[in-house]
């Protein structure tokens, strides 16, 4: 058997405002179809997004809480990473840790998505 990790999935509360911030982001969905949306990443993954009503018509027990899940987001060099968090942070989203130089050797700063997921901005230091 081989296993391949090749999704990761979030349920959104506003499907509509969860795809605005990860189109911010450079993702592309293709057609939204039923509460399901779907972006392909490097290496073969795909990053899907469900809404909430989705996920209950085949589990009607799920109960989600904000927050549970981390993304990193790879930018070109540390100014870029102020620049996304200003435009993020701008357009309305919450910061969640304003940019610095990390003690790892990256600038870095998190922002939240429109669920509360942690979507993390990063660059080397040069």
């Amino acid at each position: 058997m081989t296993l391949r990790l090749n999704v990761i999935g979030l349920v959104a509360a506003d499907l509509d405002a969860t795809l605005r911030f990860y189109r911010r982001l450079g993702l592309e969905f293709g057609e939204v179809t039923g509460g399901h949306a779907q972006a392909p990443l490097p290496g073969g993954i795909h990053l899907m997004i469900d809404t909430e009503d989705t996920v209950r018509s085949f589990h009607p027990d799920w109960q989600g809480q904000p927050g549970r899940i981390g993304l990193a987001v790879e930018c070109d060099g540390v100014a870029e990473v102020d620049e996304a968090f200003a435009e993020l942070t701008g357009a309305g989203y919450r910061g969640a840790l304003e940019p610095f130089d990390a003690f790892w050797g990256q600038r870095y700063a998190t922002v939240l998505d429109p669920d509360g997921n942690g979507v993390d901005l990063y660059a080397p230091l040069t």
